[in-house]
């Protein structure tokens, strides 16, 4: 089968990581990289060297030239061009694009480049008549070393590595898309706390089937090791944070963190490596694009 071949526009966090994932599957190839702001010899050193997941090792990365980098035979050609209309993607055969500057963030100028888990299984199960949600967020790159200005969000201007710091989160907006039943039923917010990667949702739900706890642990046990296997996790051992560093699911569900008030009340706690996990999300769906399209 042929590999689907994609492009990053971006070399930040989270566009390093979408490469580190892609070169480690079967079913994608990298074929090229754009970044305007970063030369091919930085870029090799911070895809090399990285503070939480680790020194580079699958293949040997070197520069061939200002335009090409090497995984180890693979090349991936390089650009520095700005306006994405005019990145010739084409020219390397890249079908899909992976945009992750931050700048093109809407559909309509994400479409220049065409010019050139848990929350389910408890509503199917039982059904969520509403429900909050905290998500307890490590720190991102949008926020500050020291205190500095941010007009809109204040808060969000103080340092991120002394401070836990109330924000919004458009976490509860996307259930709403993905899982359209939930629509309007959940809302929530986030705390961004002085860690440096993998997050955790508090979820506190109103149930309109009668359930136990021990019930909806069962269900999401059997999601986890069934049709969800690879995407939603179960653990109840007494894990931390750093212990699901890497962990390329998108939900763990936390066994002995939660707890019900009654049958219809229950509060539930899932894990996430809000980078790893994020980015391999990000290729899987690439992966079911592509498969759909070619299904037509």
């Amino acid at each position: 089968m042929a590999k689907v071949k994609i492009g990053i526009n971006g070399f930040g966090r989270i566009g390093r990581l979408v490469a580190r994932v892609a070169l480690q599957r079967d079913d994608v190839e990298l074929v090229a990289v754009n970044d305007p702001f970063i030369t091919t010899d930085y870029m090799t050193y911070m895809f090399k060297y990285d503070s939480v997941h680790g020194q580079w090792k699958h293949h040997e990365l070197k520069v061939k030239d200002s335009k090409t980098l090497l995984f180890g035979e693979k090349s991936v050609t390089v650009f520095g061009i700005r306006n994405p209309e005019e990145i010739p993607w084409g020219e390397t055969g890249a079908e899909y694009i992976v945009e992750s500057t931050g700048v093109f963030t809407d559909k309509d100028k994400a479409a220049a480049h065409l010019k050139g888990g848990a929350k389910k299984v408890i509503h199917d199960k039982f059904g969520i008549i509403e429900g909050l949600m905290t998500t307890v967020h490590s720190i991102t790159a949008t926020q500050k070393t020291v205190d500095g200005p941010s007009m809109k969000d204040w808060r969000g201007g103080r340092a991120a590595s002394f401070n836990i710091i109330p924000s919004s989160t458009g976490a509860a907006k996307a259930v709403g898309k993905v899982l359209p039943a939930l629509n309007g039923k959940l809302t929530g917010m986030a705390f961004r706390v002085p860690t440096v990667d993998v997050s955790v949702v508090d979820l506190t739900v109103r149930l309109e089937k009668a359930a136990s706890y021990d019930e909806i642990k069962a269900a999401i046990k059997v999601a986890a090791e069934g049709e969800l296997k690879g995407i939603l996790g179960y653990t109840d051992e007494d894990l931390v944070s750093t212990d699901f560093i890497g962990d390329s699911r998108s939900s763990i569900f936390d066994a002995k963190a939660g707890i019900a008030l009654n049958e219809k009340f229950a509060k539930l706690v899932s894990w996430y490596d809000n980078e790893w996990g994020y980015s391999t999300r990000v290729v899987d769906l690439i992966i079911h694009v592509d498969a759909v399209s070619k299904a037509k």
